[in-house]
């Protein structure tokens, strides 16, 4: 009995151990993928930024505006709500939690924050990562 006890343990820790390193790998390579988009955003070069997203007709954004479905038609939204450098200004997230919804898939919320020319702009946002191909790409996005 106390072999099986033993055994029923050890895995346990095994699993445990495993998975720990596979949440913190997740979340260090989604923190990559807003600082990239940070960064992107920051020079003004929203197909950088959006290259963050995953490159569907799919992909579903929700703002001030409503819904708005697809890669290409959150893409124009960008570009037409931010046309210059003044507009995009210099972007900061502050991430307040990022958590495993399931194998493979994440939610984070976080504030947002624009330092511009044309007066600064601060929201909110829950946005979805999934694993698509390796890699992690948004695939719901609510800011406002």
């Amino acid at each position: 009995m106390k072999i099986v006890i033993t055994l029923l343990l050890a895995s346990f820790l095994l699993i445990n151990c495993e998975q720990q390193p596979t949440v913190a790998h997740d979340k260090a390579a989604i923190t990559a993928v807003l600082k990239a988009q940070q960064q992107a955003w920051s020079q003004g070069d929203l197909e950088v930024f959006m290259q963050g997203y995953w490159k569907s007709d799919s992909l579903k954004f929700y703002g001030s505006k409503g819904l708005t479905y697809g890669w290409e038609n959150t893409l124009a939204n960008y570009k037409k709500g931010y046309p210059t450098l003044d507009h995009t200004g210099e972007l900061q997230f502050v991430i307040n939690d990022m958590t495993l919804i399931e194998e493979n898939a994440y939610y984070v919320m976080g504030e947002y924050h624009l330092k511009r020319k044309v007066g600064n702009a601060d929201g909110v946002f829950i946005i979805i990562f999934k694993r698509i191909n390796g890699a992690w790409k948004i695939v719901a996005d609510m800011s406002c």
